[in-house]
């Protein structure tokens, strides 16, 4: 694994832009200086050992978490995901049922030189999709035409959809995003999503989450034509749907209509599972050691919220790099994981974003950061890996 610097391509933003990146907030590079988000001018280079090596870790962190879902429904310990008691059961039957998921992204440590280290699971509402799959690849086919890289996530996204769609309730997917995102990357990526499912030959509706109805007279979810919703695609935290009157509607709905992603992701998506891995799986070669509320025998330390998002209210204990973000989130607790810094490169950090799409490992995306947290400031970039 290195890091390589080169020249974007002439013309890289339309080319971006009309591949669908219409977001482009951007970065921030050394000395907090602006940083376009995507960035070209950088790529990482791995060699097909390391992603075949990576390949496995993704999907054996998979099956842990799997596993760690069935453990936690088992043994009923939803309160220490800070779980509204009235949803308990509701996320118990959506994994007995095995209600279907379609896809999520390992935040990973590593540098080449040993196992990827499991940061977080964003399990629930990825995004920087679009980035990874498609417009990572048009820049390889551009670039570097004779190289291949680590990225099926088109192909298996369609396959994905063709298996989830025997198990659909009707005919139709809807597709929806918050209209209160003003970046516009929760719509991006739902459109993308909903392209990936129309190409697997699912007929699909979009509109804005704000513009989901309740039908008291149907006790259903409807949209703006007064339809009935079978099946609904979601970037809104669950979380979120659980905090309002809105969750205990989509408590009520299941299995009739059914949610991607399901519920029993909300564990999934949660912090806590970090804690619970560990228990476990204590000693884990693809683990960092990690408590729930308390730090335990950890001196060095990162405390990440339970919920927290994009960096946010996380607070590093070590020697020589205290850093505390600020943000709204840790109501709800928090979880404490050994200090384990990405590795340096040319003065940056690179967090390995590795996909899974049902159970199979799907490609990767990297954000870099100047700094130790990997938060809205970070930069997309490409890699590759030797033809």
């Amino acid at each position: 694994m290195r890091r390589e610097t080169g020249s974007p391509r002439s013309g890289w933003e339309e080319k971006v832009a009309e591949q669908g990146l219409c977001y482009g907030t951007p970065g921030r590079g050394k000395d907090g200086l602006a940083r376009s988000y995507w960035d070209e001018s950088v790529n990482y280079v791995f060699e097909m050992d390391e992603v075949l090596s990576l390949e496995a870790d993704v999907e054996l962190l998979h099956s842990m978490c799997l596993e760690a879902v069935d453990h936690v429904v088992t043994t009923e310990r939803f309160k220490d995901f800070a779980l509204p008691e009235w949803s308990w059961e509701g996320v118990a039957a959506s994994w007995k049922r095995s209600d279907p998921h379609l896809y999520g992204r390992f935040d990973l440590r590593y540098d080449g030189s040993g196992p990827a280290r499991l940061l977080e699971y964003n399990a629930d509402t990825p995004t920087t999709l679009l980035e990874a799959s498609i417009l990572q690849w048009h820049w390889l086919k551009d670039t570097h035409p004779d190289d291949d890289q680590w990225n099926s996530l088109h192909e298996q996204l369609v396959t994905r959809w063709g298996e989830i769609a025997a198990k659909l309730p009707g005919s139709e997917v809807h597709f929806s995003w918050s209209g209160g995102d003003a970046s516009g990357e929760d719509h991006v990526t739902t459109a993308y999503l909903q392209e990936t499912a129309a190409e697997a030959g699912i007929d699909t509706v979009g509109l804005a989450i704000e513009d989901i109805g309740w039908d008291v007279a149907l006790d259903r979810f409807v949209d703006l034509e007064e339809a009935s919703i079978a099946a609904l695609v979601k970037l809104y935290p669950w979380e979120w749907v659980l905090s309002d009157q809105f969750g205990k509607h989509a408590l009520r709905s299941l299995p009739e209509t059914l949610w991607i992603e399901p519920l029993w992701k909300t564990l999934l998506s949660n912090k806590a599972l970090l804690a619970v891995l560990w228990e476990m799986y204590p000693g884990h070669p693809n683990l960092l050691p990690a408590y729930l509320d308390q730090p335990g025998l950890l001196t060095e330390y990162v405390r990440k919220p339970r919920l927290g998002r994009e960096g946010a209210n996380v607070t590093i204990v070590a020697p020589g790099y205290e850093v505390e973000t600020g943000g709204v989130y840790g109501e709800e607790g928090f979880v404490y994981q050994l200090f384990d810094p990405l590795p340096e490169f040319d003065g940056y950090r690179p967090a390995l974003g590795a996909w899974i799409v049902g159970d199979v490992s799907a490609g990767l995306g990297i954000r870099e950061t100047a700094g130790l947290v990997t938060d809205d400031g970070a930069a997309f970039v490409p890699h590759r890996i030797p033809g």
